[in-house]
């Protein structure tokens, strides 16, 4: 049978068992949800493990070893789970773990195992603050929800289903911060997808159990590059100086931020700034240098930012405007504009949303209540968004929940823990039933 039909049928009949709510766990499903209960505590003692372990994206032996502590996890389910190296792409690399041979549809589940925090920050370890509430480095984004896919997977295997299933777990180990080239940094995530008939991803969304993600907006860099005259700072504006590079960066960022704003779902953003009469930049390691002074004016300025839309179409229109806002350039100044590789958008697609109803259904069965899309402007880029243009069904943001991810004040909910792997066992134990 092709795949493409396979994938079709897949499709239909997953549609129509997502309008059939469970009204109540089956015996099957309350072993499940037992089984996550009864095994919490040591599910939360691995989550304070790996939070502990610095996994900043550039501290290669870092990400290294929260794979290490994770892969014999996953071998005791009878996974074949492994470490692919990343030095092709510049990271430290992805774990990988495989189990086929099953029944029912095949299913992609991701993670990461990164962090933004490297080992300079000074957040660096788990700190319970209540009996539901703890902070730490990656606790919501997202050890957690790797966590929850482990717990969930034990379930599973607790109550024999586990090894009459097709399941593919992708944990990258560069989600904060992807490699170069995409083609190789996310070769694991695309593979799996070509491979999968579901994806699924366990970020941690919004922060809130009542959404999920059935759409991502992607995201792609940009960087513009302006030169000008340097000449005295008393000679500023004459028609041999011209206005300078700061100036005219200035202009460019202003008219984005005033002609680009009507676009729905659009956010652009400049990340980095650097001017002055000699500037250095190093793409890899998101840094620079400056040097000028008060009395000289600027030669060179780089900015850096990045574009967040919900679809190409979207992506290439603001492209266009882009182009035109720069090249209008003030006096005696040029300016370029470049794109670079990013992450593809993930469409709210009929599939997305009879695999959400589905997991709305698991989650009312549960007495959790019901599950909305997430809005996505709520929402950044993520790894499951490479799966789009493979699988038919797609959906993320099934991880634990908690606020004020990427900073110092990270805080995961740890009642969500039990909760989300609930709904992810019973999830992909009615996926496989189908």
């Amino acid at each position: 049978m092709k795949k493409g039909f396979k994938k079709h049928a897949i499709l239909l009949g997953l549609s129509l068992f997502a309008t059939q709510s469970m009204a109540a766990l089956s015996d099957k499903e309350q072993q499940l949800a037992d089984y996550i209960d009864k095994t919490n505590p040591a599910a939360l003692k691995l989550l304070e493990d790996i939070v502990n372990i610095n996994s900043g994206t550039m501290n290669f032996a870092g990400v290294k070893k929260v794979a290490d502590v994770l892969i014999p996890e996953f071998k005791a389910l009878g996974f074949d789970a492994r470490f692919e190296d990343g030095s092709a792409f510049g990271r430290a690399g992805h774990l990988v773990a495989e189990l086929n041979g099953g029944t029912g549809p095949k299913m992609l589940l991701i993670g990461h195992l990164d962090t933004v925090f490297e080992p300079d920050s000074p957040f660096q370890t788990f700190e319970k603050i209540s009996d539901t509430q703890a902070r730490g480095p990656g606790i919501a984004d997202m050890k957690g929800g790797d966590v929850v896919i482990l717990q969930a997977l034990r379930a599973l295997h607790d109550a024999g289903e586990l090894k009459n299933m097709n399941i593919l777990v992708v944990m990258t180990g560069d989600e904060e911060l992807s490699g170069r080239p995409l083609e190789l940094s996310k070769k694991a995530l695309t593979d799996g997808a070509k491979w999968a008939d579901i994806a699924i991803g366990f970020e941690n969304g919004d922060g809130n159990p009542a959404t999920a993600n059935i759409s991502r907006r992607g995201s792609i860099d940009w960087t513009l590059t302006v030169t000008g005259v340097p000449s005295h700072s008393s000679q500023i504006f004459k028609d041999n100086v011209g206005a300078g590079s700061i100036y005219e960066a200035s202009r460019i960022l202003n008219t984005f931020y005033t002609d680009l704003r009507s676009e729905e779902l659009l956010t652009y953003n400049p990340g980095r700034i650097m001017g002055g009469t000699a500037v250095t930049h190093d793409r890899k390691a998101n840094s620079g240098t400056t040097f000028g002074k008060n009395n000289v004016v600027a030669e060179s300025t780089i900015v850096t930012g990045d574009i967040r839309a919900i679809s190409e179409d979207q992506v290439n229109r603001v492209k266009d405007k882009m182009r035109e806002i720069v090249a209008a350039s003030l006096p005696k100044t040029q300016s370029t504009i470049e794109f670079g590789e990013g992450y593809p958008a993930l469409a709210p697609t009929d599939g997305n949303k009879a695999l959400l109803e589905i997991y709305s259904n698991v989650s009312e069965d549960l007495g959790q209540g019901k599950v909305a899309p997430v809005n996505p402007l709520n929402a950044g880029a993520a790894d499951v968004s490479f799966t789009s243009a493979y699988v038919e069904m797609a959906i993320d943001g099934l991880g634990m929940s908690g606020s004020a991810g990427h900073t110092v004040n990270e805080t995961g909910n740890l009642e969500a823990l039990p909760s989300q792997s609930k709904r992810a066992a019973i999830l992909l134990y009615r996926l496989k039933q189908q």
